[in-house]
């Protein structure tokens, strides 16, 4: 208990550090955005994100859906308020290890920040700067907590005035930087002015209206609101469309570069196509239909001239994340296109603007760049991409998949006629037949909705006479090609998950 109450006592040394290190990266951030570079504090947090365990990732989305970011960079920042706080300690009895410390994190920062993919030599200066400025800052406060006055008898109250009035300083400056940095950024987000500026032409090529019946549970279209969203970038790019540039290159007779204005000066196609995450777990809900605008990459890539052993096209983000395409399935006839518009507006920031990459048929990492700029042909044999380097695998065909949206699991529901419905896919092959299974009972054929192409998920229903009690339901689907959905439950890793979606609800 006396160890517990000196500990308590000992606040203003734990302070001095926790102030020190806020002041830094405050002043890291400020001169961060100052410069128009990436973020020292978000720099930590993909890093954390790179060196994370598959099975601990696929953990993070699976528990903590779109939350996953915003609660990896509370726990850091959690954990450098712990570790401030710990050197502040350490500082009140050896001074040179709060410089230490100050030093670890400034070298930390400094490295982490050059291991970015687009990383350059300046991107290292905002950490260094804002490591000294709190090796500074703890000098001063340590100085003022302990001063020694003429007068020895007042030196505890004097010392604390001294010390409080400077932290409130050291508050205040700080505070000022880091909203600073963040009024700087705001303003240099030229994603949504540029976004705002954008008028996207009439597509050469309409999507066909929707068939009649082709959505009687739901809407078909997913509101760009409510799409899914699974990336690793901890903040959105802000790109001016004026000034992006994709270059297509490597394994290719000519190299190429486009501008936004000449992709939107060409002939687009509007498709409805829907995108699945590999990380969907079986009833799961990352995927998501949208109406795309964009130009085929198909056209693109004949313009380069793709050598014939380039089996694999790497598409790259402004980011650096890479993703790994298998060339033949862009070349073989379906709508794979650089999206510029989804639901007929430009491409939302949080889902690729200016331009996206989107392959039907194909789990979103091994398709679904956002924020490219580059495209590299390449072979599977030379490059492994991001997700690949992680086990992943090379290719990920989306897996005949169906899930029960209405009743809910756990659900009660009334006895009599009970609608039980939701959706199927197998994109690029399209959906055949479902069926339900009530408890252990027959399979039941569902009625099918229409849909205007193989590329979609497909809307089902079933009515179902609900007797009181507990009842399990279960659906299966079956692809275009004839092969059913699988039954054999496994997760998502390394390729896609399997397994029939089943629900229990409560009839009364």
């Amino acid at each position: 208990m006396n160890r517990i109450r000196k500990l308590f006592r000992r606040w203003p040394d734990a302070l001095t550090g926790l102030l020190a290190v806020f002041s830094g990266l405050a002043l890291a951030e400020l001169l961060a955005a100052v410069l128009s570079r990436p973020s020292p504090f978000l720099s930590i947090g993909s890093t954390i994100i790179d060196a994370t365990p598959t099975p601990l990732k696929e953990f993070a989305v699976r528990e903590f859906g779109t939350a996953d970011k915003p609660i990896l960079l509370t726990t850091i920042a959690a954990a450098m308020v712990v570790l401030a706080l710990v050197i502040g300690l350490l500082a009140a009895a050896r001074p040179v290890i709060g410089l230490a410390g100050m030093a670890v994190f400034a070298i930390a920062g400094a490295v982490m920040a050059l291991g970015r993919p687009t990383a350059t030599a300046i991107d290292a200066l905002p950490p260094v700067v804002g490591g000294l400025a709190a090796a500074g800052v703890l000098l001063l406060l340590r100085r003022l907590l302990h001063h020694e006055p003429e007068r020895p008898s007042i030196a505890s109250l004097s010392n604390r005035r001294r010390f409080l009035i400077g932290a409130g300083a050291v508050i205040v400056t700080g505070g000022a930087a880091a909203a600073g940095a963040r009024f700087i950024s705001s303003a240099g987000a030229v994603g949504e002015q540029s976004r705002a500026q954008v008028r996207l032409p009439a597509p050469a090529s309409p999507a066909a209206p929707l068939p009649e019946g082709s959505d009687p549970i739901a809407s078909f279209h997913t509101p760009n609101s409510d799409f899914y969203r699974v990336d690793t970038a901890l903040s959105v790019p802000q790109i001016d469309a004026a000034t992006w540039r994709l270059r297509v290159g490597g394994r290719v007779a000519r190299e190429r570069e486009y501008t936004f204005a000449e992709l939107l000066a060409r002939p687009l196609i509007e498709r409805d196509i829907t995108l699945v995450c590999v990380s969907n777990e079986v009833g799961g809900p990352y995927l998501g239909t949208a109406r795309w605008l964009g130009v085929p990459l198909a056209e693109l890539l004949a313009e380069a001239g793709v050598d014939a052993d380039a089996d694999q096209i790497v598409s790259t983000s402004v980011d650096g994340m890479t993703i790994g395409t298998p060339t033949r399935v862009v070349t073989d006839g379906r709508d794979a296109m650089l999206a510029v518009g989804m639901n007929g507006e430009p491409l939302p920031l949080t889902h690729g603007f200016p331009v996206r990459m989107l392959v039907p048929g194909l789990y979103g990492y091994v398709s679904a760049c956002k924020w490219i700029t580059g495209i590299e042909l390449s072979r599977f044999d030379d490059f492994d991409p991001y997700w690949v380097r992680r086990d992943w695998a090379k290719e990920a065909p989306i897996k005949t998949s169906s899930r029960i949206d209405t009743p809910k699991a756990l659900g009660k529901v009334p006895a009599g006629t009970t609608r039980v419905a939701g959706v199927a896919w197998a994109p690029h092959r399209g959906v055949t037949a479902v069926e339900v299974r009530v408890d252990n009972g027959a399979w039941q054929r569902a009625t099918l909705a229409s849909v205007p192409s193989t590329d979609t998920w497909r809307q089902w229903y079933l009515d179902w006479d609900a007797t009181p009690g507990r009842h399990d339901i279960t659906v299966r689907a079956t692809d275009g090609g004839g092969e059913p959905q699988v039954e054999q439950r496994v997760t998502p890793f390394p390729d896609g998950a399997t397994g029939w979606h089943s629900i229990a609800v409560r009839v009364e």
